[in-house]
C-alpha cells in the first residue's frame, strides 16, 4: 500500500501531495518522504537540504521565493504545526501556466504537502499563531542565484485568505514584476 496519494493541480508539475499516516492506539507514522514515489513525479536529485522554519504570529506571510539556474530546486512543503495557505507561482518563461498561482491550505490534520516543481517562486500565509514548516529541497541554497517577487504583486493578483499583518523588511522590498521580468528558464 502506498504512504502517499498524489493530486495534479491546475498548474502543470505542481502537485498536491496527501500522506497516509498509518495509526493505532499509540499514535501515528506518516512518511515524508519516498525517493522511488517522489522520482516519478519528477524529483530527480537527493535531498540536498532539510529546513524547518517557525513563524510565530497569525497573518504572517513570507515569500515569494525562488532559486535561478543552475541551482532551481524542487521543494516539498509539510506543515508541522498550525495551518498555513501555502502558495506557488509558475515563472517559468514557456509554461502556458506563466504567472498563474495556486494555493493549498496544509497542516497536520489534512497531512497534505505541496510537491513544488523548479521555476517556480513559493511564499505562505499563516492561518493561525505558531506554524512549523517542514521544507525538503532539491537543490542546495545559495544567495548569488536566489530571486523573488513580491507577495502582493498585481500582475499575479494572488487572493491572500486574510490581511497580511506581519512581512519581512526583505519579502516587502521585493521587486513586482516588471516588463524586465523574462522569467524563469528550466
Amino acid at each position: 500500500m502506498s504512504q502517499f496519494s498524489f493530486f495534479d493541480t491546475p498548474l502543470t508539475g505542481l502537485r498536491v501531495v496527501e500522506r497516509k499516516p498509518i495509526q493505532d492506539s499509540r499514535g501515528f507514522l506518516a512518511r515524508i518522504f519516498c525517493e522511488k514515489q517522489m522520482q516519478e513525479l519528477g524529483w530527480s536529485n537527493p535531498v540536498a537540504q532539510i529546513n524547518q522554519t517557525l513563524t510565530k504570529h497569525k497573518g504572517t506571510v513570507r515569500g515569494l521565493h525562488f532559486q535561478n539556474p543552475p541551482y532551481s530546486e524542487m521543494k516539498l512543503i509539510s506543515c508541522l504545526h498550525g495551518e498555513i495557505w501555502d502558495v506557488a507561482v509558475d515563472l517559468r518563461k514557456k509554461s502556458p501556466t506563466y504567472l498563474k498561482w495556486y494555493a493549498e491550505k496544509l497542516s497536520p490534520e489534512n497531512n497534505r504537502a505541496l510537491l513544488i516543481p523548479e521555476g517556480f517562486a513559493h511564499g505562505f500565509q499563516t492561518l493561525t499563531d505558531n506554524c512549523e514548516l517542514l521544507y525538503l529541497h532539491s537543490a542546495p541554497y545559495m544567495r548569488n542565484f536566489e530571486g523573488g517577487v513580491r507577495f502582493s504583486d498585481p500582475t499575479i493578483g494572488i487572493k491572500w485568505p486574510i490581511q497580511c499583518s506581519e512581512c519581512s523588511l526583505r519579502d516587502s522590498e521585493l521587486p513586482f514584476i516588471n516588463n524586465e521580468f523574462d522569467g524563469v528558464e528550466i
